[in-house]
C-alpha cells in the first residue's frame, strides 16, 4: 500500500462511509486545483477540509466569509512602520497553504473578486503591488444551498476556477451508527507522515502519467458535446478534467489514463460549471452523463 492510500485509509477513519468523497478530494489537490464543498450545516465540511490540510502537514486556516468581510481582510494592508518611516505589507489570513473560505457564497462580490484573483494565479495585488502566495496554496470553500438565508449564487467565473464541486450527503445508518458510538478517529489524531514536500512531489508525479490520442478524443468527445447542447464547458474545463483524470489514475497506482478514470471524476468536474452552481437536474447534465457511459 502506498503513502498516498494509506492517506486515505486513515482519512476515511475520520470521516466514515465517505470514501468516495475522500477519494474525488485527494485527487483535487494531487491535480493542483481549488475544492467547493456544497451541502447543508453539519455534514463534515469543515472537518474534511482540516483533515486533507493536516493529511499533508499544510498551514491552515479558515475563513468565515460574512458580508461584511471585505477584501483587505483577507489579502492585508500596508502599515505605518513608525521606526522607519516606511509602509510595510502585513499579510492577511490568505496567506496559507490550505484556506478554508466558509460559506464563501455569504460573501459580497468586491471580496469574491479579491479570492478570484489567488485562486486563478498564485498571488495577491495590494496598492500596485503583487506578493506571492505560498505554495502549495489551495482554496477548499463550503457554500449551503442557495435556498439557505443570506445566501447569493457565485459568478460563473469563480465557479470555474475550482476544479471540483463536492457534496458529503447523509452518511449511511451504519457509518451514523459507528460515529454516534465513539469508532471514528479524532482529527487530532490524524497522522500520515507525508508533507508539503510529498503533495508537490504528487503534484509533479501526476503531470506524467501518460495520456494517449484516443483519450484525448474521448474527452474532446465530452467536450463538443457539452458545447453543441448549448453550455460548454470550457478549454480550461476539458484541461481541469485531464488533470484530475490524472490524478485519480495515479491515486489508483497507475501510469496511464484510461475512460474509467474520465468517467470517475467527470461528474465533480463538469457539474457546477454545466448548471451555474445551483445544483439543479438540467437536460444537459443528464445527457452528457450519458454520454460519458457510451463513449469508448
Amino acid at each position: 500500500m502506498s503513502q498516498l492510500q494509506r492517506a486515505h485509509s486513515q482519512l476515511a477513519r475520520v470521516l466514515l462511509g465517505k470514501e468516495q468523497q475522500i477519494q474525488l478530494a485527494l485527487t483535487c489537490l494531487l491535480a493542483g486545483g481549488h475544492l467547493l464543498l456544497e451541502d447543508l450545516p453539519g455534514m463534515g465540511k469543515t472537518t474534511l477540509a482540516e483533515a486533507l490540510a493536516r493529511c499533508f502537514g499544510l498551514q491552515f486556516h479558515r475563513l468565515h466569509f460574512t458580508n461584511d468581510l471585505l477584501p483587505a481582510d483577507l489579502t492585508g494592508v500596508s502599515v505605518l512602520d513608525p521606526a522607519s518611516g516606511r509602509f510595510r505589507f502585513q499579510p492577511g489570513p490568505l496567506f496559507c497553504q490550505v484556506v478554508l473560505a466558509d460559506e464563501i457564497n455569504r460573501a459580497s462580490p468586491r471580496t469574491q473578486s479579491a479570492l478570484l484573483e489567488c485562486m486563478a494565479s498564485g498571488r495577491v495585488s495590494v496598492e500596485g503591488t503583487s506578493h506571492e502566495l505560498p505554495k502549495p496554496f489551495v482554496v477548499i470553500a463550503s457554500q449551503n444551498g442557495l435556498d439557505q438565508s443570506g445566501t447569493s449564487p457565485l459568478p460563473e467565473s469563480q465557479l470555474d476556477r475550482f476544479l471540483m464541486r463536492l457534496s458529503l450527503g447523509f452518511p449511511n445508518r451504519q457509518a451514523e451508527a459507528a460515529m454516534l458510538g465513539g469508532q471514528h478517529a479524532p482529527l487530532e489524531q490524524l497522522q500520515t507522515g507525508l508533507t508539503p514536500e510529498d503533495l508537490q512531489a504528487a503534484q509533479q508525479a501526476v503531470r506524467t502519467i501518460h495520456t494517449s490520442d484516443a483519450l484525448i478524443g474521448y474527452v474532446m468527445d465530452l467536450v463538443e458535446a457539452s458545447r453543441r447542447a448549448g453550455t460548454g464547458l470550457s478549454p480550461r474545463a476539458s484541461q481541469a478534467l485531464i488533470t484530475a483524470a490524472k490524478a485519480w489514475a495515479h491515486l489508483g497506482g497507475r501510469s496511464m489514463v484510461t475512460p474509467d478514470d474520465v468517467q470517475s471524476v467527470f461528474p465533480a468536474v463538469a457539474e457546477h460549471r454545466l448548471d451555474g452552481g445551483h445544483r439543479r437536474p438540467i437536460p444537459i447534465s443528464s445527457a452528457l452523463l450519458e454520454q460519458v457511459d457510451g463513449i469508448r
